[in-house]
């Protein structure tokens, strides 16, 4: 199984945040939690966990991006996709990593999500190749219920699922992933949520206090 981590986002929320108190703006995935910033701590979680490879897709700020992957070593460890257009979804941006292999399992996981563990990693890989029907199972973070699941309400990533199965969903889509993981489940596929190992890996970072909650949590 590889992993797809999404770095290609707008970063407009934490922009506008910066700009509100009148500071440079910092990429969120740069902004660091012990000295190491966002990014490379979902990065490393996830190459300690049994995935195969990760793949890290790149959009808006590439450069900037890219800079910080090198400045870690990473950029010949882990492998690059970038979008040939910026200005998409985040349905177009994970198609844009599934087209070179659409049959193997994937897990998803966003740049902003330093929280989650090795453990809930593995936890959605085996839950995922050890259900009745890979192929058409998704097992997912769960926000509510554990277990099998009848909505995919308020759901996202971390997820893994068959690569050719998202694909089908998402081939002719531009949009977050919510709209599509419901329509999934209301086609009857099957979804597993995975109990947390933690309330902070609920987590994502979008705003500055966002950020600072997080940081002070594992740093305290």
């Amino acid at each position: 199984m590889d992993a797809i981590i999404t770095a290609a986002g707008r970063n407009s929320r934490m922009i506008a945040d910066f700009r509100k108190k009148n500071k440079k703006p910092i990429h969120k995935l740069k902004l660091e939690i012990n000295n190491k910033p966002i990014l490379i701590h979902t990065i490393e979680k996830t190459l300690n966990s049994e995935v195969n490879q990760v793949i890290i897709a790149l959009g808006h700020y590439k450069e900037e991006i890219y800079e910080l992957l090198k400045e870690y070593n990473l950029n010949k460890i882990v492998k690059i996709k970038v979008n040939s257009n910026v200005d998409v979804g985040l349905s177009k941006t994970i198609l844009n990593c599934l087209e070179d292999n659409l049959d193997e399992n994937y897990i998803y996981l966003a740049g902003d999500q330093p929280t989650i563990t090795t453990n809930t990693i593995n936890n959605l890989i085996n839950t995922l190749e050890n259900s009745p029907n890979p192929k058409n199972t998704i097992s997912i973070l769960a926000r509510r219920n554990i277990g099998k699941l009848d909505s995919a309400e308020g759901l996202g990533m971390p997820f893994a699922c068959y690569g050719r199965l998202l694909y089908n969903y998402i081939k002719n889509e531009n949009q977050n992933l919510n709209p599509i993981l419901r329509r999934m489940i209301r086609d009857n596929v099957e979804f597993y949520g995975i109990k947390k190992e933690n309330d902070l890996e609920l987590k994502n970072i979008n705003h500055y206090n966002d950020y600072l909650f997080v940081k002070n949590k594992i740093e305290k």
